[in-house]
């Protein structure tokens, strides 16, 4: 089991808890007698959920964890079927109850779902071998000592090492146009008020290589009087950003204050009068609130001030921008293509390993333009000249790699980790599509809707609106990319679509994995059927 499937777990309880809540199912568990065993469940599954965080961290090193979460998986998948047989069977009562016509729609679905038997009996014996399930993985819950998160998130070490400013301009290739465009923006301010320019695009684009590059600039250095970096990353802690911010001015540090009144004070002091330029690289924080605070000694700068932020994630750049975001864009296939040979060959091209070449090409094009996977996978392949070697880079999956040797799958895996859980198993359903398949918004929202991903909310807004509302949610946070070829379709890049692959491969299979290979492959009993054809 994979160490995300369980925050597709803890999606698929919000599942659960929503039909158990459903005043349809509400009313036939009441007709049966078995509310009482379901509103158990509830409160069971809600108590099982509080340890979930806690089981992914630990599942890494302990089988034991590790089988519990499996067993868990199972059980909720059964409980999901059970409650799904009393939907079937609230609507076949619904029909039987309408006119006489509707006769044929009911023995289609009752031979469909076969409804010839006793139902209450059956019911009751599923929901009693569920119970049991149920209390055997309580008392191993607690046997293993898992702890509950009370609220919030937990944010243990940072996910990924924080960035400098130091960049090594001979080993960056294919970003000098997007470098001149930032360049010209800083420089051409004027007289305007703080400015705040976004870098956006998916995790290992290179945004944080783009903004070093604007950063060391000769002329952008002269234009400035003060020049500050920090890497803000998943904790948007106020005090702490402050105190960064002032060391990377004054090179004082501020350990023993925490006052953020006392902070704001003397860098707003620092600031007053001076043309500045601030790097935020790798911010997440969309909360308005807490930036407005953290800008607030900002103000005091001089016009013409500049704020350049890094982010993956469009709603950021939305809630702190003052000028349109820069998009960037993947690498071209030639500056890809470099990047990749500089790491493995340490040269510009194969001409020296003639019979790399064809692999390599490859393991480039698989990259999608991406110049930390191009970085990374030169660079696994730096002491190996074995075509067999590079044959196996090629066909590995990226969190087959360890993570040791790759920052690859992290980098990717973070922007997954931070997605609501209901937003998980919709990225997780769109595994099912190929590389490089092109689908269209209504049809990825229709979809959801016919799996139940998507759920309805107490305003009662229409359930497609509520998709479409997922779908940019994905859209903004980089999971999705217009299509080059037309505008009106979509596409995932292809690193994000083996991260699709590793969110969903306990819980769904593509069968043209197998397909025209020579392996058989046994299909897990945990994988869900669906109906998608691609």
């Amino acid at each position: 089991m994979s160490i995300v499937a369980e925050a597709a777990l803890s999606s698929f309880f919000d599942l659960l808890f929503y039909k158990l809540s459903s005043s349809d199912l509400l009313k036939i568990f009441r007709q049966e007698n078995v509310d009482a065993d379901l509103k158990k469940w509830a409160i069971t599954l809600w108590k099982i959920r509080a340890v979930l965080a806690d089981a992914e961290e630990k599942q890494m090193t302990d089988e034991f964890v590790k089988s519990w979460l499996a067993e868990l998986q199972e059980l909720a998948y059964d409980a999901d079927d059970i409650l799904d047989e009393f939907a079937t069977e609230a609507l076949r009562r619904e029909l039987n109850a309408e006119e006489p016509s509707t006769s044929t729609v009911i023995r289609f679905i009752s031979d469909c779902v076969g409804l010839d038997r006793d139902f209450v009996t059956l019911m009751r014996s599923k929901i009693e071998d569920i119970d049991t399930r149920m209390q055997k993985i309580v008392k191993e819950k607690k046997d293993l000592e898992l702890r509950e998160n009370t609220g919030g998130r937990i944010i243990t070490t940072r996910s990924r090492p924080p960035s400098t400013s130091l960049v090594n301009e001979s080993r960056t290739y294919g970003r000098d146009k997007d470098k001149k465009e930032i360049v010209k923006l800083l420089l051409e301010s004027g007289d305007a008020q703080l400015s705040v320019i976004p870098i956006v695009g998916m995790g290992g684009l290179g945004k944080t290589t783009l903004a070093q590059l604007v950063y060391k600039d000769d002329e952008v250095s002269r234009y400035f009087d003060l020049k500050a970096w920090v890497c803000v990353s998943e904790d948007f802690d106020i005090v702490r950003l402050t105190k960064e911010i002032l060391y990377s001015i004054t090179l004082e540090t501020c350990h023993d204050n925490n006052n953020l009144e006392s902070l704001q004070g003397k860098l707003q002091e620092k600031l007053s009068g001076k043309k500045f330029l601030l790097i935020l690289d790798d911010v997440w924080n969309e909360n308005y609130e807490f930036w407005t605070e953290l800008r607030k000694p900002f103000e005091s700068g001089a016009l013409g001030s500049q704020i350049v932020v890094t982010t993956r994630n469009d709603g950021v750049s939305s809630t702190m921008r003052t000028t349109p975001a820069h998009k960037l864009r993947e690498l071209s296939r030639d500056a890809s293509l470099r990047v990749f040979t500089h790491h493995a060959l340490e040269a510009t091209d194969f001409s020296e390993y003639p019979e790399l070449e064809e692999f390599g090409q490859k393991i480039v094009d698989r990259c999608k333009g991406s110049p930390l996977a191009a970085k990374v996978l030169g660079g696994l392949l730096r002491t190996k000249h074995d075509h067999y070697e590079w044959e196996h880079v090629l066909n590995s999956k990226i969190w087959d790699i360890p993570q040791e040797k790759s920052s690859i799958f992290s980098v990717l895996k973070l922007s997954y980790n931070f997605i609501p859980s209901h937003l998980k198993r919709c990225f997780a359903y769109c595994s099912l599509f190929p590389k490089d398949y092109e689908f269209e918004e209504k049809e990825l929202v229709l979809l959801w809707m016919a799996e139940g991903f998507v759920q309805e909310t107490k305003g009662r807004k229409p359930m497609e609106d509520l998709g479409c509302e997922y779908f940019h949610d994905l859209l903004k946070r980089s999971f999705f990319q217009q299509s080059s070829s037309d505008p009106s379709l979509f596409v995932m890049h292809g690193l994000m679509n083996e991260v699709a692959q590793w969110a969903a491969r306990d819980l769904c299979y593509r069968l043209e994995d197998q397909l025209g290979g020579s392996k058989q492959s046994e299909i897990s009993t945990k994988k869900r059927k669906t109906g998608r054809r691609c």
